[in-house]
């Protein structure tokens, strides 16, 4: 990586020019909207607010005037102290991660070329977006969840867009609030002040200010369409269930248990086998034994049994794969320590003393004793693109993009943030790894945000398309690489325009039947930062020749994980 590359913040690299990275700046909340053009609309007025809460006693509504008193006498020692990059909102909501206000259906955009057939369906991205104005700290990954769906005619060559918050149980008591009452965690719960807002939260709840029993996850990171429902998840909390309408819009339905099964939370990135239709998934716990949790569901929606997996401590795990036969876990060294809370730190730490490893456990495992181990070293893989077995070695391969320094996502840093696109072998007869950049060093980028095509997901794939995360952590394109032989086409959105992760789709018609991995399209949003205008392109994923653009009627932020919703599976919803 370059020398003169900023330090990673989840935001703009200008962000650096106002002050040295070394420095902790004071938080003025006034700063955000100055800056970065936010908008934090006032949805409910003084005298909504006072209905809201014309149920309160009198014993509840002095109970909100001393918790009041007291979150004031935090903030103001907050602001005394300065904020780390990481949990400054005028550095991690600046530019055009800014959020936006909703915006209803909206049909007959502009299309300039022609949308491919087979591209005919909804086009849905995750992503956070504040709701209130950060009153303390704030990293990216607190926003609420807002999804932006593009609706796609390939056939008529037509296009509409909608934007609407996920109604989580968190952001309903706050919209009704008229403030931010539920904690962020990773922007607040940080240090003695942090322990501190959590007494406060469960003190609201005691004096039935608040209910957090419903749920206090914003479901802001990943999708999947699974069982007839798009379910929008963060790993903090349960699925939610967003039904796209008739007209193209959204509605949140409610937080999506399968019927009663799922009684825990569920990480943002499951897994849908291609072959049998079957979801796996993870739950991880920070607090009580066992601290992982495995489980997959039927194509019918039908859950097994949890298999509790052993780990020493509790791990953050955002990702895993799966192959024909095993889920691959990875437990690094990215670890949650409450106690580091008392010592003033954060909660979320690298842990140096740590051997990472993989797990290697079969898909229909019932005893999570039977997990096989296998140690790689200084191996941090925020997300894993997919896995494989190899029938000749017994190995099994992962791709992966490999972080360094690990923890920098939630800690100031001064090193320089790589995130290296990588192979990792892993043999579960002699418990030994392998782990080797596909790219050369001469051509090395910060390749993150990506996919491959899902039709071979846990089977060997050749390619992968993978954002490149230049100047980090902007978007500056999107990289097709050839993962057996690291070779690397770049298609590049152009002077000041950034884009997400990008998304392939199968080219599927009735009379084409083509065997090359690569036959298909890639959906992205990119945004000019000198319009301030977004745009959906349709890129050809064999030649990377951009086919079609849906010009949007709002600015789309940088944001998360998507996946695409064909017609038909539309007509199937629940």
């Amino acid at each position: 990586m370059a020398a003169n590359m900023p330090r990673f913040t989840p935001h703009e690299k200008w962000a650096s020019k106002r002050e040295h990275p070394s420095r902790r700046r004071r938080f003025n909340p006034l700063r955000i909207s100055i800056h970065n053009h936010a908008t934090f609309p006032d949805l409910l007025s003084s005298s909504t607010r006072s209905r809201s809460r014309h149920h309160w006693n009198v014993i509840q509504t002095a109970a909100d005037m001393a918790i009041g008193a007291v979150e004031s006498a935090v903030l103001s020692l907050e602001r005394r102290r300065g904020l780390p990059r990481t949990a400054d909102p005028g550095v991690q909501i600046a530019g055009n991660f800014a959020p936006v206000t909703e915006t209803p259906a909206k049909r007959n955009l502009p299309v300039t070329g022609t949308v491919p057939d087979c591209v005919t369906g909804v086009y849905v991205r995750n992503g956070a977006n504040p709701l209130h104005e950060p009153v303390g700290g704030h990293h990216l990954f607190d926003g609420d969840g807002m999804i932006h769906a593009v609706e796609i005619d390939g056939r008529e060559n037509a296009a509409g867009y909608a934007c609407r918050f996920t109604e989580t149980q968190r952001l309903v008591q706050e919209r009704d609030l008229g403030r931010p009452v539920f904690p962020k965690a990773i922007g607040e719960l940080h240090g003695r002040l942090g322990i501190l807002r959590l007494m406060l939260f469960y003190a609201r709840g005691l004096f039935g200010l608040l209910n957090y029993h419903g749920g206090t996850g914003v479901a802001n990171a990943g999708l999947v369409y699974f069982h007839r429902r798009l379910l929008a998840m963060s790993e903090d909390d349960l699925p939610y269930q967003v039904r796209i309408t008739a007209a193209g819009d959204l509605e949140t339905v409610g937080r999506y248990d399968f019927d009663g099964q799922l009684k825990s939370t569920m990480i943002a990135h499951p897994k849908i086998d291609p072959v049998s239709g079957e979801l796996y998934a993870l739950s991880y716990d920070v607090v009580s034994k066992p601290y992982l949790k495995y489980f997959k569901f039927s194509s019918s929606g039908e859950k097994s049994p949890d298999v509790g997996i052993s780990l020493d401590s509790p791990t953050m795990i955002h990702d895993f794969a799966i192959t024909e036969n095993f889920v691959v876990i990875h437990d690094h060294q990215v670890v949650f320590r409450l106690q580091e809370m008392l010592r003033g730190g954060s909660p979320v730490v690298y842990d140096e003393n740590k051997v990472s490893r993989f797990g290697i456990l079969r898909k229909n495992a019932e005893n999570g004793g039977d997990i096989i181990w296998v140690d790689c070293p200084e191996t941090f893989c925020f997300h894993l693109w997919n896995a494989w077995e190899e029938r000749d070695s017994g190995e099994i391969v992962v791709i992966g993009s490999c972080m360094t320094p690990p923890d920098s996502i939630f800690n100031e840093k001064q090193e320089d943030l790589q995130s290296v696109l990588s192979e990792i072998r892993l043999n579960p007869i002699t418990g030994e790894s392998t782990r080797r950049p596909i790219i050369n060093s001469e051509k090395q980028m910060n390749l993150e945000a990506g996919t491959v095509n899902r039709k071979f997901l846990g089977r060997k794939t050749r390619y992968a398309y993978l954002s490149i995360a230049e100047p980090w952590p902007k978007v500056s394109g999107f990289a097709k690489v050839d993962l057996t032989t690291g070779k690397t086409t770049k298609y590049i959105y152009g002077d000041e325009r950034f884009g997400g992760e990008p998304y392939f789709v199968p080219r599927e018609e009735e009379k084409h039947h083509s065997c090359n991995e690569d036959d298909g399209y890639i959906l992205v949003f990119v945004h000019d930062e000198r319009s301030r205008r977004s745009e959906l392109q349709i890129i050809n994923a064999m030649n990377l020749q951009l086919e079609a653009t849906i010009k949007l009627p709002s600015r789309v932020p940088y944001g998360f994980h998507g996946t695409f919703i064909s017609s038909t599976e539309l007509r199937d919803q629940a």
